[in-house]
């Protein structure tokens, strides 16, 4: 049973650490506020540092939100890199640059351990269920090595390619659920504008080609006016950066992505950053002046 350094315990990390310590491995736990207490009650090793953290520990995961984040857990002061030695894995299962992931795994497989990209794509509820999809670049052997480990945490495991590829494949997930979610508000919205009800249309759509989980979840969140973060709408806003930064490096265009990030802005610029994501149909309800369903 090998043992894993956490880094990052926020709203993904906390239930993910959660799993890994009801399997029995034991944890060393690194966080920039107060580690939760039940982890802290179940055994887990509170750490000052990412250093302190692989000094310790098999495998290192990181959790944090944003490539900048990443980049101060592993090369800061104190940092990750620190306390590598050789055979070691680093884990990034945060959503961040492709490119930024390159170099950051060279650095680290320079220092003798492999680097592993595994962003997440599940949300909260993902993580509380272990449910996750877990999309994974890097060596197949370090991959080989951490896999029973993922399948603590997710249900759809896949190793994609090598570094970078794992943060390219969620790049893609975040331009379809941030289009979907757009699909699927315009089209209550129009249905509760012409009358019609828009729980009784997204009942009826659930059982034909246009259902999806986005639909399902989310087209319910609409409905019930209920946008509480599961995942909150400034980090779609990051994750769709990524997608069109790295659209204008390839030379291409995403429109329809674009379109979806000003509709984000829009909601971000009425107070709405910590939204749910689901919550862009408030941009498109405000363009309506019509609300599709009332609080």
């Amino acid at each position: 049973m090998i043992d894993i350094g956490f880094i990052g315990l926020g709203t993904m990390g906390r239930p993910m650490a959660g799993h890994l310590q009801a399997a029995g491995h034991r944890l060393f736990l690194h966080d920039v506020g107060p580690i939760a207490p039940e982890l802290v009650a179940a055994g887990g090793v509170v750490c000052k540092s990412g250093k302190e953290v692989a000094e310790q520990s098999d495998v290192v995961i990181i959790m944090v939100p944003d490539t900048p984040h990443v980049e101060a857990v592993l090369f800061g002061p104190g940092g990750v890199a620190e306390g590598l030695s050789k055979g070691q894995i680093v884990v990034d299962m945060s959503s961040i640059s492709p490119l930024a992931t390159k170099e950051f795994a060279k650095k680290v497989e320079a220092l003798g351990a492999d680097y592993l990209d595994a962003p997440v794509s599940g949300g909260e509820v993902g993580a509380k269920a272990a449910s996750l999809t877990i999309m994974v670049g890097g060596p197949e052997r370090a991959f080989n090595a951490v896999k029973p480990v993922f399948d603590k945490m997710g249900k759809n495991v896949t190793l994609v390619g090598g570094n970078g590829d794992g943060q390219t494949t969620k790049v893609a997930n975040q331009i379809i659920v941030a289009l979907t979610i757009e699909a699927v508000g315009e089209a209550l919205l129009f249905a509760s504008k012409a009358g019609a009800d828009p729980a009784l249309v997204r009942k009826a759509l659930m059982g034909g080609f246009a259902s999806s989980r986005i639909l399902e979840v989310h087209g319910e969140r609409m409905v019930k006016r209920n946008f509480e973060p599961g995942f909150r709408i400034e980090l779609h806003q990051k994750d769709l950066n990524l997608a069109l930064e790295g659209a204008r490096a390839l030379g291409i265009s995403l429109p329809s992505t674009a379109v979806a990030q000003q509709l984000f802005s829009s909601c971000a610029a009425h107070g709405g950053k910590a939204w749910d994501h689901s919550g862009m149909v408030r941009a498109l309800e405000m363009m309506a002046s019509h609300d599709i369903a009332k609080a």
